[in-house]
């Protein structure tokens, strides 16, 4: 993470570790549905750690559940310590629901890719 992204404390903006969040499980999804997901929640949104500027962050996701028209993702934010001897930690998690729309935004069924 970068010094662009922080807050008065010197950490990471929440706000950007959501926006990747919801760019992880979009990745995710494209593997269930190959058009077009939106996202309509965010739930069980856990910030167990601040990142830290130089933190090398991942976001490993997982398919919890795939519905007629929607995909809920789990995703696992760590970041590995880059002034702490390449410590991992978790530092954030959440569920994140991806829904299939057409191309004038309305729902539409799932179609696997």
């Amino acid at each position: 993470m970068m010094p662009r992204d922080t807050n008065a404390f010197g950490t990471i903006f929440g706000g950007v570790i959501l926006s990747e969040i919801d760019l992880a499980a979009a990745v995710e999804a494209v593997k269930t549905h190959s058009g077009r997901t939106v996202t309509v929640a965010m739930d069980e949104v856990v910030f167990r750690a601040p990142v830290y500027v130089g933190d090398l962050v991942s976001f490993h996701t997982e398919t919890l559940h795939i519905g007629k028209t929607s995909v809920r993702v789990k995703v696992s934010v760590w970041a590995e310590r880059r002034f702490a001897d390449g410590d991992q930690v978790q530092v954030t998690e959440a569920e994140v629901t991806m829904v299939a729309v057409d191309d004038e935004g309305k729902k539409t069924a799932i179609q696997h890719g």
